[in-house]
């Protein structure tokens, strides 16, 4: 692991434009469930999909209630020496975004602009208006549900409210598809941070990276289905790996 590590140090020293692609295995290290992993969230309770949440009030009921449940743990979470990593990347001016199929808002909190965060699956620290598109705060949105237990309507037009999250079924936001695939094919390093890789569209964004040219290291505690097409795989906790080979303690 020294060896690799060292290996990928240089790599990153010598790269002039890195694109860093995050997965959920960044933030577990900071207190954050991995959703999708055997023994995760999903594994305990099925994802409700988005026609679910469109049409019943159950669901919608739901998925809200797992939503607040969540909360304390999203707001104890803080960035680990990951984030830290991938924020000193991008303060070097080489990275111009992070691209990430992370919900917690953690990168930003690390010192990432909020400008240079793709954020592919959305964010769950904010709601918002499926019809008009109203922003909604969580804790206004916990406290009413509190008291009544029905799931959000928006205030100004009576639409339904749900997190900015992109739900199983939902369609993908374009606009930052487009720039994460950007983004990406214009780095001569790719460096995939704690994804399992198994998820698509998303997943297909190191492909294309690869697929254009550039140097692809992937950094997860487990295997993925791209380590063959990888030029650097490397084994271990995301923030150890990842803060040596950046020099962020």
């Amino acid at each position: 692991m020294r060896d690799t590590t060292t290996l990928l140090r240089r790599m990153i020293e010598e790269s002039r434009r890195i694109s860093v692609f995050t997965g959920a295995g960044i933030s577990t290290e900071s207190g954050i469930p991995d959703f999708r992993s055997p023994g995760g969230v999903w594994s305990r309770e099925r994802p409700i999909p988005f026609d679910a949440f469109l049409a019943s009030e159950a669901a919608r009921q739901e998925t809200w209630r797992r939503r607040f449940a969540l909360e304390p743990i999203l707001r104890a979470a803080r960035p680990n020496r990951g984030h830290a990593a991938v924020a000193a990347l991008v303060a070097t001016g080489r990275t111009e975004a992070v691209v990430t199929q992370n919900i917690d808002g953690l990168h930003q909190a690390s010192g990432v602009p909020d400008a240079q965060v793709i954020e592919v699956h959305g964010n769950t620290t904010w709601a918002a208006c499926l019809d008009c598109g109203r922003r909604h705060e969580i804790a206004d949105l916990a406290a009413a549900f509190a008291a009544d237990g029905r799931a959000p309507r928006c205030d100004r037009c009576g639409g339904l409210v749900k997190t900015a999250t992109i739900a199983f079924g939902q369609a993908m936001p374009a606009a930052a598809m487009a720039r994460a695939e950007a983004t990406m094919t214009a780095a001569e390093l790719c460096l995939v941070v704690g994804s399992s890789l198994v998820v698509w569209p998303a997943a297909g964004l190191p492909v294309a990276a690869k697929q254009a040219g550039a140097v692809l290291v992937i950094v997860n505690r487990a295997p993925t289905p791209l380590d063959e097409m990888a030029d650097l795989v490397l084994r271990g906790e995301i923030g150890a790996v990842l803060g040596e080979a950046v020099g962020v303690q």
